[in-house]
């Protein structure tokens, strides 16, 4: 069975499981009070015997999330046809990675961040070891992480910081010197316990 059909079976029969998700970052009835900007991400499945997702380090410079890990993509802009329009174009802008090697499987359950973002995850297989550029002015890194490692559940590891006066519980995930967390973090849980991946 190809990468392709395990993965699209994995996500429609997630669809039917009753799964406790992330649905954002949200704590209390203040957060839910900001207003959301669509995005998207996508996230990259490289289609080799033992796949891995593409994830990119923001360059520190940005003046939102900078120095963070997270999957190529943002705001879903109004000449996007939807969210997976705007997540192949982010990813183009990006790293360079060509539209018409994406193999586009679904969407994943969107996570409202408290930036005000309602992103909505687009999984999508891709040929492995493209040739990717970095648009140096948003990234600043690029890297693979094996599939199984990060929908493992055991590397998803809970965390508590004070923020803004509160208690904030977040995951991360720890890749070679990578820093997993937040809402990319987040994401990828969700994504574990929908898929229920076995590798």
């Amino acid at each position: 069975m190809t990468l392709d059909h395990r993965l699209a079976r994995a996500l429609a029969a997630g669809q039917h499981r009753d799964t406790n998700l992330l649905t954002g970052d949200h704590h209390d009835a203040a957060d839910l009070m900001i207003a959301t900007t669509p995005a998207a991400v996508l996230i990259a499945v490289t289609d080799r015997a033992a796949p891995g997702v593409l994830l990119t380090r923001r360059n520190d410079a940005m003046r939102k999330h900078a120095g963070q890990v997270a999957f190529p993509g943002g705001r879903i802009d109004a000449d996007d046809a939807d969210a997976v329009a705007a997540a192949l174009r982010e990813a183009e802008e990006e790293i360079a990675l060509p539209r018409a090697a994406v193999r586009v499987i679904g969407t994943a359950d969107r996570y409202r961040t408290i930036t005000g973002f309602e992103v909505t995850p687009v999984i999508g297989v891709v040929p492995p070891d493209l040739p990717l550029v970095l648009n140096p002015t948003e990234v600043a890194d690029l890297f693979e992480v094996p599939l199984d490692f990060m929908l493992d559940s055991a590397n998803h590891l809970e965390a508590t910081v004070e923020w803004q006066g509160r208690q904030r519980h977040y995951y991360e995930i720890l890749w070679d010197r990578h820093r997993i967390w937040g809402a990319t973090a987040a994401m990828i849980v969700n994504l574990s316990r929908r898929l229920r991946w076995t590798g």
